[in-house]
């Protein structure tokens, strides 16, 4: 996949290197922002045990 990437983008090495680091940083940030807060209440490890009252 990467070796795709890199064949496909224009530009010589180091315009492919920030296009790919721009790219990377945007997906983090899309992660980050959209899909972890989404999924966090899916996850079981809100669920604890240890120190509830009964």
């Amino acid at each position: 996949m990467y070796a795709w990437l890199w064949r496909h983008l224009p530009g010589p090495g180091w315009v492919r290197a920030m296009v790919l680091l721009v790219a990377a940083l945007g997906v983090a940030v899309l992660c980050f922002t959209t899909v972890y807060p989404a999924v966090a209440p899916l996850m079981p490890f809100n669920d604890t045990t240890v120190g509830d009252e009964p």
